[in-house]
């Protein structure tokens, strides 16, 4: 999206997302901390929340993630699913990350699509004769 005026930078909602994946990275470089964990998820559904709406389904997906049980709503790849006899708390932070990950392409995509469709939407209609 052009940056038209170089004292207002444009907001993109999938930024919003891009920044809760960076959180989410650095969370899984750390030892997990309960706490930051569950300020991260609130903070996460709260985006959703707001980019979405109270009651889209990805809330539920996102829902699902935390709980380390969102192979089938994200539709993983049955080589990305880690056994049941593995670490679940990493489990859930894998499926907390597909999960956002596909929102954000999904925000994109419609982004492009938004910006492509206004283009041109500042210019006035030519004078009826």
């Amino acid at each position: 999206m052009p940056n038209t005026n170089a004292s207002f930078a444009p907001f993109t909602r999938s930024e919003a997302l891009k920044g809760q994946m960076e959180i989410l990275d650095s969370l899984g470089q750390e030892d997990l901390n309960e706490r930051e964990l569950e300020s991260f998820d609130s903070q996460t559904k709260a985006i959703l929340i707001r980019l979405y709406g109270q009651d889209h389904q990805y809330l539920g997906v996102y829902e699902y993630a935390t709980l380390g049980e969102a192979e089938a709503l994200v539709n993983l790849p049955e080589s990305a699913q880690e056994p049941q006899s593995r670490d679940q708390p990493k489990k859930s932070l894998q499926q907390r990350r597909q999960a956002l990950l596909g929102m954000l392409v999904e925000m994109q995509t419609l982004e492009a699509q938004e910006a492509k469709v206004l283009e041109g939407e500042d210019r006035e209609d030519p004078p009826i004769g």
